[in-house]
């Protein structure tokens, strides 16, 4: 109700009338494109004790320049940003956590985490084998998906 809401004063902003919800699949245009995002992480420490703790850490981020993507589309949950910044940090954005086992294998889903005001997360895990870490932002309306990835060596116990 509330994207509805925003889009009728939108176009009417911009001289368009609108009739109901059948305005609503306009703005899901394909040819707009999405605001660029860059998802920083990282798995620490390196290398760490099998059956340690692992902290997974990073921020999710969007050009302040696609603040407004075609002039009208807001990207909502966002940092203020500065004329001295390049970027705003995206918050309350879901970010899915996977491991892959040097071992091989398909990529586990870990845990799901949501990106503080500041677009930060931050959650602990224990480490049982050597692999690879990716923190996975799906993409939003207008925002682009970003994934990043780190490599942890688990050494044996202790």
């Amino acid at each position: 109700m509330m994207r509805r809401l925003a889009a009728g004063l939108a176009a009417a902003a911009l001289g368009v009338t609108m009739v109901g919800a059948a305005a609503a699949p306009a703005l899901a245009d394909p040819a707009v494109d999405g605001g660029h995002t860059v998802l920083r992480f990282d798995a620490g420490p390196e290398p760490v004790w099998q059956g340690r703790t692992l902290s997974l850490d990073g921020r999710l981020a969007v050009e302040c320049e696609d603040d407004y993507i075609s002039g009208f589309v807001s990207v909502h949950h966002a940092d203020y940003c500065k004329e001295s910044e390049s970027w705003h940090r995206l918050g309350w954005k879901r970010i899915v956590i996977l491991f892959q086992s040097d071992r091989g294998g398909d990529w586990e889903h870990v845990e799901t985490v949501t990106t503080d005001r500041d677009g930060s997360f931050h959650t602990r895990v224990p480490a049982y084998t050597s692999g690879t870490w990716r923190a996975v932002f799906e993409g939003s309306r207008h925002l682009d998906p970003a994934e990043a990835t780190d490599w942890v060596k688990v050494v044996g116990r202790r």
